[in-house]
Order: C-alpha cells, then structure tokens, then sequence
C-alpha cells in the first residue's frame, strides 16, 4: 500500500510499518535527463567527432591558398589573363576564380600554370627559404598542403609539402593524398626523373600506356617525360611520397 506522509511518499507494509521510497536514480548515478536535451547532446557530440574527423581526414588545417602566389608569378612574368589562358589552354574566367581562391585546379592544371610560369608547383604552395641553411626540417603537423577541387579528379586529393623549396635545389618531394574514387586530371609529362613510394593504401598507376597495380611498401622509378597518371580504385585513403629531380613538377 502507497500512503504519503510528512510529504513523502511511503510504502505501508501489511504490519503497518511506513518505509519512504528513494528517488529513483540512473546506474551512473546521475539523474534522468528529459529525452529532447539527451538528443540534442548525442547530436552535438556526433557533429563535433565528425568535423574532427573530417579534419583529419583531408588535413586543411594547413591548407596553403595559391590565388595571390599564381597572380604574382602572372605578372612578374608581364602575362595579361587572356595571354596565360593561351598558354595553357583554358579560359581567362578559370584563372580569375583561381587567383581569387574561389576555384582550386587539378594538379595536371597546376602543372601547366608552374610550366607557363617558369616555376613548379612546390614553389606555389611555398615561398623559397633562401636563409634556411643547409638543413631544412618540415615538421609533420606544419607542413603546407594544396588541395584540389574534387570535379576535377573525382574525389578529394591533396599534396603535403615535404621539402622547403630552396634556390638551386635538385629535388621536390611532396606526400600525395587520393580520397576513395579520386584520380588524376589526365596523363602528363615532364621533364626529369620521379620516383614514387607507396606509404599506405594502393594505387593504379599508368606509365607510358601500362598500368601497374602498387600497393602499400611498394614504388616505381622512371622518366618523368613519359605521360603517366594514376587512379585509387579502392575505399581507403592511399598516400604516397612523390619525389621529383629536377624541381619540374
């Protein structure tokens, strides 16, 4: 039997006995939260996890803005938008928006601006240390990354720099990041010699019309003037460090 006394609710026992009934509480000893502020937490905490890990996932972090470096490199060479789009063959719109960060290009475009320009893509993401001595140390969580835009190459790429662009240099090391799906805009070539070393994941890379299957551990060496490009068929987010002599790329 329920009875209420002193304003507490207590259980009568058949011999008459009163005994208060404890509010109840959760196993972890908190109380009952209404249902709409759990959601609402559960909602938050599964944003938060997920813009974390979006950041992890892409690396923008330290995502490195082209549009003022290109625009630079444009005029220090005297080309007009409409001249530059000649050379590389696309329209003077495209260059506008990329100059302004509203646009990022493939990295075959890239290449063909560094080309126009007499640069190299490296130089784009960085300016030369030129005081940087001898050694150069590029700590991991510092390191400049250019991101693509994902229409161009299917999915999200992205390129870490690994080494400080130095004047005279001989090599250009980047650490090259393909989303699931992604690929590159197109074979191209250049000149020098590259090699590249699969970190983690596997790629399908073509050379010259073959295509070789390369996975985690494994690495190619050839002429960088023999067209070639690549493809991540699989679901796993595939790095790769991409070294290049001389700087061309």
């Amino acid at each position: 039997m329920i009875a209420r006394s002193r304003g507490r609710l207590c259980f009568v026992s058949p011999l008459g006995v009163k005994m208060p009934i404890a509010k109840v509480r959760s196993v972890s000893g908190r109380p009952h939260r209404k249902v709409g502020h759990a959601r609402k937490a559960v909602a938050a905490r599964s944003k938060g996890m997920a813009k974390t890990a979006e950041t992890a996932l892409t690396g923008r972090a330290n995502e490195v803005r082209i549009g003022m470096r290109l625009k630079h490199a444009r005029l220090a060479k005297g080309y007009t938008l409409k001249q530059l789009a000649n050379v590389v063959d696309c329209s003077e719109s495209m260059i506008s928006k990329v100059e302004n960060d509203k646009l990022r290009p493939s990295i075959a475009m890239l290449h063909r601006f560094a080309q126009a320009l007499e640069t190299n893509i490296a130089s784009l993401i960085a300016e030369l240390d030129p005081a940087g001595g001898l050694v150069s140390i590029v700590r991991s969580n510092l390191r400049a990354r250019i991101h693509v835009d994902p229409e161009y190459q299917g999915a999200d790429v992205w390129l870490e720099r690994v080494i400080t662009p130095s004047t005279g240099g001989l090599l250009q090391a980047h650490v090259l990041n393909l989303a699931p799906g992604s690929r590159s805009d197109g074979l191209i070539r250049h000149v020098g010699e590259e090699l590249s070393f699969v970190i983690a994941g596997e790629i399908d890379l073509e050379v010259d019309g073959t295509l070789y299957r390369l996975r985690a551990g494994d690495s190619a060496f050839f002429p960088s003037s023999l067209p070639h490009g690549y493809y991540n068929k699989s679901k796993d987010v595939t790095r790769i460090l991409w070294v290049n002599t001389p700087p061309s790329f």
